[in-house]
């Protein structure tokens, strides 16, 4: 059963990739377009609480979002943030971050924050469908990778 930080960010509808440790799962709100969630599948709410077979694990899904991104959406830097304020379970805000917007679907995605950080306030919303195609058209180019 996924914990409640992945239902929270629409799982299953969401998912974009999984290994053996973590979730990936398309942002519905994109402050930066391709943002993803990493979501830990371990039930531990402290990062230093993660098997170290999670940490090892996390450096395979990180490579893997790395090379999906780039191919994707052609990033300059990339942010990592865990913030789980709200959202109590172990996951990461991955934001692929550059200069200017990014075009997808007829809508623009600017980064707001370049090159400061992130502007997390200005996202744009994705409905349900649009977070659905974009987790499917991520998990094609991931598996392609």
């Amino acid at each position: 059963m996924p914990n409640p930080t992945a239902l929270a960010f629409g799982y299953p509808r969401s998912k974009v990739a999984e290994t053996d440790h973590w979730l990936l799962l398309v942002r519905p709100k994109q402050p930066t377009f391709g943002s993803l969630v990493l979501v830990c599948k371990e039930p531990v709410q402290a990062f230093s609480d993660l098997s170290p077979e999670a940490f090892a694990d996390m450096r395979l899904a990180v490579a893997g979002i790395e090379r999906l991104l780039k191919a994707k959406v052609a990033y300059e830097k990339i942010n990592y943030l865990m913030l789980m304020m709200i959202d109590r379970d172990v996951h990461f805000h991955v934001l692929p971050r550059y200069e200017g917007a990014r075009q997808h679907e007829g809508q623009s995605f600017p980064d707001a924050g370049w090159p400061a950080a992130p502007a997390l306030g200005s996202a744009v919303a994705l409905d349900d469908d649009a977070v659905e195609r974009l987790a499917n058209d991520f998990a094609a180019a991931w598996s392609a990778a």
